[in-house]
């Protein structure tokens, strides 16, 4: 396989246009370069979505600010990636919640308002959330791949579906980065271990997720810890995607 090119271009938003739209968050943005570098990516575009978990054990999680703050994180890990400054960002429970944007000049407590407008909580049905995010990158028109940070605090209500819509998803250019809060050797994540480990080619054509435990207090996890961890495996997938014919544009 060919190696990841790492582009001349830097940054999709420069440190001068992000820290004046979001000061606060300007070292979330030098730690995620960082990791970036080091991995191969700096230089390459990606679309960047953000998944959120509403079912009722996550109340906690948004009362305390845990959500929030990390949303800032993939925030700012986004402004390297894509030149808009906006990360789409799905909230799913039992149906999708909504479907909502995270912008860099409007993102102070911009979660746990979307949140508390959404009202009731209720299960986890990955498969929509996934599905929702599929429909909003195909209809977006994008040729860049897509990055999908998943966080959820516990297995799928439905298993097989979940399962199946991976599966299905292989087959797009689209690499979905799973994230558990809670306990790391707890069985709820045992599904998302499993996941991340369907055969290739038997079940899909290439590996595509990948899974992070952050454990019962996410926001102790260092920001460096957590982008390492987040873009640990996208670049394998990145090349074997290529090799696959699942991303026809070489990563630009």
């Amino acid at each position: 396989m060919s190696a990841i090119p790492r582009g001349d271009r830097g940054s999709a938003l420069g440190l001068e246009q992000f820290g004046a739209a979001a000061p606060a968050l300007v070292n979330l943005y030098k730690t995620a370069r960082v990791s970036l570098e080091k991995t191969g990516l700096q230089g390459l575009r990606a679309a960047v979505y953000l998944v959120l978990d509403r079912s009722g054990s996550m109340r906690s999680f948004y009362r305390d600010g845990t959500v929030q703050h990390f949303a800032e994180q993939v925030l700012a890990l986004a402004a390297h990636l894509d030149d808009d400054g906006v990360v789409p960002v799905v909230f799913f429970s039992t149906e999708v919640d909504g479907v909502a944007e995270l912008d860099i000049r409007d993102y102070r407590g911009r979660i746990r308002q979307l949140h508390d407008s959404y009202g009731h909580m209720g299960r986890t049905s990955y498969h929509l959330a996934m599905k929702a995010v599929i429909r909003h990158y195909l209809l977006s028109g994008a040729r860049d791949p897509a990055f999908v940070v998943f966080q959820t605090d516990g297995g799928p209500s439905s298993r097989r579906a979940a399962e199946d819509m991976l599966c299905l998803a292989a087959e797009l250019p689209i690499f979905w980065q799973f994230v558990g809060f809670g306990r790391p050797d707890g069985p709820e994540f045992g599904f998302l271990r499993r996941m991340d480990e369907l055969p290739t080619p038997e079940r899909r054509p290439v590996d595509n997720a990948g899974f992070v435990a952050a454990g019962r207090d996410p926001r102790a996890v260092s920001d460096r810890e957590l982008y390492d961890r987040l873009l640990g495996e996208f670049p394998r997938w990145l090349l074997a995607a290529r090799a696959a014919g699942v991303l026809t544009a070489p990563p630009n």
